[in-house]
């Protein structure tokens, strides 16, 4: 396995399209980073440079220490897998499996070994026979990553492999594919548009906007630590809630004034938002750090907000509440048991411990 690095990487189309911005990155040896973000923000093309598959505009990537611009796609030692599979529906799995590593000549046995070992570590061996159009959508993925396996190259690229699976057998199989990681202790990038995906298998994280890499981290700092009001916004499900306000200074402390309500800002952050009193800014809080007050004991009245319910939504175990207070809305996230009415006036206690603050110039994170 090996170590990918990305220097200075712009992707450009014909009348100054930028697709992919000074990208940097670095993935070590045996890491699974996830590269993800809305669509067109880039990194599908990001991962196909990597590949060979698109031309570099400028910039240098690196694989094993060895610099790979001009380098074919067959002659980097990767290994691709897309999303619409790309098996040879007249050849059967075993065929499939093989197909790569007999234009290479390798040896029949080892061919042979190495497409039953694949199988092996899939749960695919009874499908070997089989064609493609006898088998469901998540065996096929299991083919396709079967296919990509038996070549043991330096680095597995996964193109939102997923993306045509129904719900359940997307949960199965990002699972086995974070499965795999481990048992191969391989170097993986992984692209998807789902911020799910991303937060369950990625070692690190890399968010992209219009071409542009937003934040890398791991997925807990990423969710925890939002370097913008983007990523705050991608990265949560439901996302993030945000108010537009201003900050007060009143005698008891430092206030966020959202029009129909003012709570206190907790002390740790009071510090880095005393330069933006009577400046306007925005405020994020997370739908898991908002509590019906009937619910808390002694909640503050500092903290809190009156709110009517404008949808429930039970989802089995818990349920969102989407609420209005003046002109914002929001969403909590709640226990099931919650019985909230549409229409109903709630008073709702926000958790300012876990609140963000963001600059609305650009949407820079303040706290």
């Amino acid at each position: 396995m090996a170590k990918v690095i990305l220097e200075n990487l712009y992707k450009i189309y014909p009348g100054d399209v930028v697709a992919v911005r000074d990208a940097s990155l670095e993935i070590d040896d045996q890491e699974f980073v996830v590269l993800v973000g809305p669509s067109g923000c880039g990194k599908s093309t990001t991962l196909r440079m990597v590949a060979g598959l698109e031309e570099i505009t400028k910039g240098n990537i690196y694989i094993d220490g060895k610099k790979i611009n001009d380098v074919p796609p067959k002659n980097r030692d990767i290994a691709m897998v897309f999303q619409n599979y790309a098996l040879y529906p007249h050849m059967s799995v075993y065929k499939n499996m093989a197909f790569g590593l007999k234009l290479r000549k390798y040896p029949k046995a080892e061919i042979d070994a190495r497409v039953r070992e694949a199988a092996d570590i899939l749960g695919i061996h009874e499908l070997l026979e089989r064609k493609p159009k006898e088998l469901s959508g998540g065996q096929r993925q299991r083919v396709a990553v079967g296919r990509a396996i038996v070549r043991k190259p330096k680095a597995f690229l996964f193109d939102e492999p997923l993306s045509n699976l129904d719900a359940k057998m997307r949960v199965q199989m990002r699972t086995e594919i974070s499965k795999l990681h481990t048992r191969l202790s391989a170097t993986m990038i992984y692209v998807t548009h789902d911020q799910v995906e991303a937060m369950t298998m990625g070692d690190r994280i890399v968010v992209m906007k219009d071409g542009d890499i937003q934040q890398v981290a791991p997925p807990l700092e990423l969710y925890d630590q939002p370097a913008n009001q983007f990523v705050a916004g991608f990265i949560g499900s439901p996302p993030m809630n945000f108010f537009e306000g201003q900050i007060e200074q009143k005698s008891g402390g430092i206030f966020f004034n959202g029009g129909a309500f003012s709570v206190r800002v907790d002390e740790q952050a009071s510090a880095r938002l005393m330069p933006y009193v009577g400046k306007p800014v925005v405020f994020g809080v997370r739908p898991e750090n908002i509590t019906d007050a009937l619910f808390m004991s002694n909640p503050n009245p500092e903290h809190q907000l009156k709110a009517q319910v404008e949808v429930v939504e039970p989802m089995g175990s818990e349920v969102y509440i989407y609420l209005r207070s003046g002109d914002h809305s929001f969403i909590a996230r709640l226990d099931a048991h919650e019985k909230a009415h549409v229409n109903q006036e709630l008073t709702m206690v926000l958790d300012m411990k876990k609140a963000h603050f963001f600059d609305p110039d650009g949407g820079a994170a303040i706290v």
